[in-house]
C-alpha cells in the first residue's frame, strides 16, 4: 500500500472517529430531550385529566402551560440546534389544549343532557303514585333485610373478636429423663382443655365453625330444596376404601379406591359411594356404621388400635335463588373468610384432630326456578395415631399398619410445614392421606385443629412429636380465596396406640 494511501487511510479513520463522537453526542442530546420530553408528556396527560373534570382546572392548566413555555424557551436557548423539534412539541400543545376545550365542552353538554333526562324520568315517576308507592315498599323491604343482615353480621365480628382477642394458652412438658438434664418446652396453644373438661365445653369452641357452615342455608330458606349427602371413606396402608359402598360380588362393605385430581384442579375419589340423609339420627347411623368397618387391631397399648384414617363427608348443597332479591339475599349469607386455629386437646392418649368448614361455593346444577347450585363440605377426620413400634409390639401385619401410619403422618406434618413456609411447591402427592385432603388443606376451608396427648412421661416422644404437629398446623396461614371447586371442610384426630 503506498503510503500517501496510508496516511489517508489513517486521517479518514481519524475522521470517521470524530464524526462517531459527535454523533453520540448528538444522541445523547436527543435522550435528554427525549427524556425531558416524556416528562411533559406526562405532565400533559395530568392536565388533560384535570381539564376533563372541572373548568376551573382548566385555569391550573394554563398556569401549567405558561410554566412549560418558560421552561421550553429555557431549553431552546441552551439547546438552539433543537428548536424545530421544540417548536413542533409547542404546537401540539396548542392542539392538546385546543382540544381538552372542546372536549370539557362537549362534556357539559353531555351532562345537561343527562340532566336533562334525570328530570324528565323524576317527573314520570311522580306521575304514577301507584309505582311509586310499590317501589317505596320494596325499599322498607331490603332495608329491613339489609339491618337483620348487618345485625348478624355485627354478631358474628364480635364473636370473632372474642375468640381474636381470647388469650393464648400454654402447654408446659417437662423433659426429664435419665442420664439427661431436665429441659422444659413450652407450646403455646388458642386453647388448653384440661383432663376434666366437659365434652360440651369442646363442643362450645367447636361450635363457631360449624355454625358458619349452616348459616342461613337450611332453616332461613326452606325453598332452596337443601340436600344434605354422607360419604365415608378410610386411608388403610396407603389405599383408600369406600365404606358405604359394597362389593356386588363379595357384598361386603370397604370397596378399594382411588383418589384422582380432576381438570378444574379439585380432588376427588373415583365412583365414591354417597347417601343422602334427612335428620340428624339418620347421620349418626351412617357414622356408627363407618367406626364399625374401620381397620382396628389391638396392641400392647391399646386394645381396639385404630389401623387407618377415617374421613367423613358430610356435603350441604343448595338451589341458588334465581330472582335478583333473592340473590342479594343469599351472597349475603355465604361468608368467604379463611380462619385458622390450632387446638391443644386434653391429657390423655396422645392424638391430632382437624376440623374445618368451607365457604359454600357455586357447583353446576339448573334445577327448576333456579339458576346454580351453592354446595359446603364438612369432613371429620379421624387420623390413626403415630406408633412407636417398641412400645405397641407390631409385627406382621401390624408392622406394615404402623409403618403406612407414620409415613401418612409425615408427609401431613410436610404439607403443613410447607404451607406454613410459603413454599412454591407443596408435596400433596407423598401421600394418598394428604391427596385427599388437598382441597381442604390448601384451599379456602376453614381448620380446626385439636391435639390429645398424654402427661405420662412413658408418653414423651408422642406427646412432643404431636405438640410439634399442632405447631406447625397454627403456623399456616391461607391467602385469599381462589376460583377453584368447593372445598373440603375437615375434623380429624390423630391418636399414637
Amino acid at each position: 500500500m503506498p503510503a500517501g494511501s496510508g496516511r489517508w487511510g489513517g486521517f479518514w479513520e481519524q475522521r470517521t472517529q470524530q464524526l462517531q463522537s459527535r454523533v453520540r453526542a448528538k444522541e445523547d442530546k436527543i435522550a435528554e430531550l427525549e427524556t425531558e420530553n416524556a416528562v411533559l408528556l406526562l405532565k400533559l396527560a395530568e392536565y388533560k385529566g384535570k381539564i376533563e373534570k372541572s373548568r376551573s382546572e382548566a385555569t391550573r392548566i394554563s398556569t401549567l402551560y405558561n410554566k412549560q413555555q418558560r421552561l421550553q424557551r429555557n431549553t431552546r436557548s441552551a439547546l438552539s440546534q433543537l428548536g424545530l423539534v421544540i417548536q413542533k412539541l409547542n404546537q401540539d400543545i396548542q392542539a392538546f389544549h385546543s382540544s381538552s376545550w372542546a372536549l370539557l365542552r362537549d362534556y357539559q353538554d353531555e351532562y345537561q343532557d343527562r340532566v336533562s333526562e334525570i328530570v324528565t324520568a323524576v317527573q314520570r315517576t311522580q306521575q304514577s303514585a301507584e309505582t311509586l308507592l310499590a317501589c317505596q315498599s320494596k325499599v322498607a323491604h331490603l332495608e329491613r333485610a339489609l339491618q337483620d343482615v348487618s345485625a348478624r353480621h355485627q354478631l358474628e365480628r364480635q364473636r370473632r373478636k372474642v375468640l381474636h382477642n381470647s388469650l393464648v394458652e400454654t402447654v408446659l412438658v417437662k423433659c426429664d429423663r435419665p442420664g439427661h438434664p431436665l429441659i422444659n418446652k413450652t407450646y403455646h396453644f388458642e386453647r388448653v382443655y384440661g383432663p376434666a373438661e366437659s365434652q360440651s365445653a369442646v363442643f362450645g369452641d367447636v361450635c363457631p365453625l360449624l355454625t358458619s357452615l349452616l348459616d342461613g342455608l337450611i332453616s332461613e330458606n326452606p325453598s332452596r330444596n337443601p340436600k344434605v349427602e354422607v360419604s365415608i371413606v378410610e386411608v388403610y396402608n396407603n389405599d383408600i376404601f369406600d365404606l358405604l359402598a359394597k362389593d356386588s360380588i363379595a357384598a361386603v362393605s370397604g370397596v378399594k379406591r382411588e383418589v384422582m385430581t380432576a381438570k378444574d384442579g379439585r380432588t376427588e375419589v373415583a365412583l365414591l359411594a354417597s347417601e343422602a340423609v334427612g335428620s340428624a339420627s339418620k347421620l349418626m347411623e351412617l357414622v356408627r356404621g363407618g367406626l364399625q368397618l374401620r381397620a382396628k387391631h389391638p396392641t400392647l397399648v391399646h386394645a381396639d388400635s385404630s389401623r387407618s384414617h377415617l374421613i367423613i363427608t358430610v356435603t350441604l348443597t343448595t338451589a341458588a335463588c334465581s330472582n335478583s332479591t333473592a340473590d342479594q339475599a343469599c351472597s349475603a349469607t355465604l361468608p368467604r373468610e379463611q380462619t385458622e386455629a390450632g387446638r391443644a386437646g386434653r391429657a390423655g392418649r396422645s392424638r391430632r384432630a382437624s376440623q374445618g368448614a368451607s365457604a359454600p361455593q357455586p357447583v353446576p346444577g339448573n334445577p327448576a326456578g333456579c339458576v346454580e347450585q351453592v354446595q359446603a363440605r364438612l369432613q371429620l377426620v379421624d387420623l390413626a395415631g403415630s406408633e412407636c413400634i417398641g412400645m405397641s409390639g407390631a409385627t406382621g401385619s401390624a408392622l406394615r399398619e404402623t409403618a403406612c401410619i407414620n409415613r401418612s403422618l409425615a408427609a401431613l406434618a410436610d404439607v403443613l410445614g410447607a404451607l406454613s413456609e410459603h413454599r412454591d411447591h407443596v408435596p400433596y402427592r407423598n401421600s394418598r392421606l394428604t391427596h385427599l385432603l388437598q382441597d381442604c388443606l390448601g384451599g379456602d376451608a376453614k381448620l380446626l385443629v385439636i391435639l390429645c396427648i398424654s402427661p405420662s412421661q412413658r408418653h414423651l416422644a408422642q406427646t412432643l412429636q404431636g405438640l410439634g404437629f399442632g405447631i406447625r398446623a397454627r403456623q399456616v396461614q391461607r391467602g385469599p380465596a381462589r376460583k377453584r371447586p368447593p372445598s373440603s371442610q375437615t375434623e380429624g384426630k390423630r391418636r399414637p396406640d
